[in-house]
């Protein structure tokens, strides 16, 4: 860790003034905005609300509701791909999710109903959004710009910390083809649907065979006279065995609300099993070559088609761009009012999309499933220390410290960010890993008399660098196009070099060496008045480290990791599927390590 002495600035010298009149690890009033209020930012602030106090937090969010992408994505057969009773936070579980796999609007209802158990709403400005940032160095802390969306008013307010909480599959955008603004039929994205339109009995055009393509088609084809669908490469397409939809029977929803321990066994058998799978991400490893053959045979039995065989099925690794549970939608492919159109739109017309066999489809209705901007740039300008936008220096590659912070800007922390486990395992695990990890840092912050903590640039380096040669052994690194890169051959910027429990474990403990702190005055200000936080309590016992044994818990990593795991109390297993029975197929299997 590197460590400086600024020159003296008021609020600097306010700070250390009250610390040396205070005692020890005093909480100094600190003032935080956080950006989105997505399953991330409702999570910081319940986080902050159950564990700090002496705080000021304001979360603005665009949208009118809270929940973030799930607020936002009500296209038709609009799900999680994760099992719905693992789409939780760890210490919050839904009792009666209707199957397997949730709609949007079961989430939302969830993590709405989340922000109102536990009074939320209160830190939550919506239709609010964020349009800028500025470090200011006199106030050691960040002017942030936010314009009212229903008013056009523009504000600015003054943070000590900000956090980025405004996710990554979020900021949608139209494909770029030719023409598309020439189309007079209607045009619609997966994320910015109109409820009002009615497909029924129309002639729709679908452009993608992402995730929301795969979940669009088989739920608007029974409906529509028929479905054009257009697909420019191939895609991994399979439900994992044990993995298929499932409806809970009223039984199963019961045992799961009047049996606890039901309910906590079912989710934990189907986290080991979501955690067990990394092994099929490592390229040449038995989990990755057996579930290729497994996904192979399943697509060929339901594609039941040569031509879509030698088009769809890739030829690079399974895991290269994000598995998604293709629920009916092979099966879709070969119905009769369906017709796949495989290559490149060249461009739209008024009428509908140019294919590059030189083919012209009319289609009533335009579906765009064509994603989001994945490029981890900030969506508004953040202006840091040196005058520097975080927007340019991303520009090309984003790099960050353990997918949380940026060099050069301090008191900024993202949900989310670059090289964090979003298709690694659960990642609901992971963002609440990031919460903690942050909190630990905001706590440091709060008791020491620290004006600003941004991670070096040498310690990013190291970390891309590890990164970038780890990534040479997994299946990301295939030439496919995907969403967790910028290009085919390009670095992996999505996605961390692990599995999500070593993220967990990564982010344990802070690497107070991996940041550059700056103090207000004496770095020992926080010693304060020569009292401890333990003589302001009366209600305290005074002399708590007196034992009649010794009690402590374990001091060291290994022993604190099997304290916390429960080393020892669970039998090995190859694998379970999602009902919590022993795999039959061969992708839910521990590598070998």
């Amino acid at each position: 860790m590197t460590d400086f002495i600024l020159p003296h600035n008021a609020t600097s010298d306010l700070q250390a003034t009250q610390r040396l009149g205070s005692p020890i690890h005093t909480e100094r009033h600190l003032n935080i905005i956080c950006v989105g209020a997505g399953a991330s930012g409702l999570l910081m602030a319940y986080k902050l609300q159950k564990h700090f106090q002496n705080f000021t937090l304001t979360v603005y969010e665009k949208n009118p509701e809270v929940s973030g992408t799930w607020f936002e994505n009500r296209y038709p057969g609009c799900a999680c791909d994760v099992p719905a009773h693992n789409y939780t936070w760890s210490f919050e579980p839904k009792l009666d999710w209707s199957g397997v796999y949730a709609s949007s609007r079961e989430i939302f209802a969830y993590f709405d109903s989340f922000a109102e158990k536990y009074h939320l709403k209160r830190y939550i400005k919506t239709e609010h959004q964020v349009t800028g940032a500025r470090w200011d160095a006199a106030r050691d802390g960040y002017e942030v710009e936010i314009r009212a969306l229903q008013t056009g008013q523009v504000l600015t307010r003054h943070c000590d910390i900000l956090i980025n909480a405004s996710g990554i599959l979020n900021n949608w955008r139209w494909p770029a083809i030719p023409g598309l603004d020439q189309y007079k039929g209607k045009l619609l994205h997966t994320a910015n649907w109109d409820d009002s339109v009615d497909l029924t009995g129309k002639h729709v055009g679908l452009i993608g065979n992402g995730s929301s393509g795969i979940q669009v088609l088989p739920t608007i084809q029974p409906i529509k006279s028929h479905v054009t669908t257009f697909i420019r490469e191939p895609t991994w397409v399979s439900p994992v065995q044990g993995l298929e939809q499932h409806i809970y029977t009223e039984e199963e929803r019961w045992d799961f609300a009047r049996k606890p321990e039901v309910l906590t066994e079912y989710r934990k058998s189907i986290e080991r099993g979501l955690n067990g799978q990394f092994g099929i991400f490592l390229k040449n490893s038995k989990p990755n070559n057996d579930t290729r053959e497994y996904f192979l045979s399943q697509m060929r039995d339901k594609l039941q088609n040569k031509y879509l065989e030698d088009r769809l099925i890739p030829n690079w690794s399974v895991g290269c761009r994000r598995l998604t549970p293709g629920v009916g939608y092979l099966e879709s492919l070969g119905k009769d009012n369906v017709t796949v159109v495989y290559g490149e739109i060249t461009s739209v017309t008024e009428r509908g999309c140019v294919s590059d066999n030189g083919n012209e489809y009319p289609v009533d209705i335009l579906i765009c499933a064509t994603g989001f901007d994945t490029t981890f740039k900030p969506r508004f300008p953040l202006i840091g220390p040196a005058g520097t936008n975080l927007q340019d220096q991303w520009k090309d590659e984003a790099q960050s410290y353990l997918g949380m912070a940026a060099a050069g800007f301090p008191n900024y922390m993202i949900f989310l960010g670059p090289n964090s486990p979003i298709g690694n395992g659960p990642v609901l695990s992971a963002i609440e890993a990031q919460a903690d990890y942050m909190l630990k840092m905001i706590d440091r912050y709060q008791t020491h008399n620290i004006r600003s903590f941004a991670p070096t640039q040498d310690a990013i380096s190291d970390f891309i660098a590890h990164k970038d040669e780890f990534m040479t052994k997994s299946v990301w690194a295939d030439p496919c196009r995907s969403w967790y890169k910028n290009r085919p051959d390009g670095p992996v910027t999505a996605l961390w070099p692990g599995s999500t429990l070593h993220y967990i474990e990564a982010l344990m403990e802070l690497r107070m060496e991996d940041w550059d702190v700056k103090y207000s005055k004496n770095r020992f200000a926080w010693l304060g008045n020569g009292y401890s936080q333990t003589e302001l309590d009366p209600t305290a016992d005074w002399a708590y480290y007196i034992r009649d044994k010794d009690d402590d818990g374990p001091l060291c990593r290994a022993g604190k990791r099997k304290l916390l795991t429960k080393s020892g109390t669970v039998t090995a297993t190859a694998g379970v599927d999602f009902t919590g029975k022993k795999a039959e197929a061969p992708v839910i299997e521990r590598a070998n390590l």
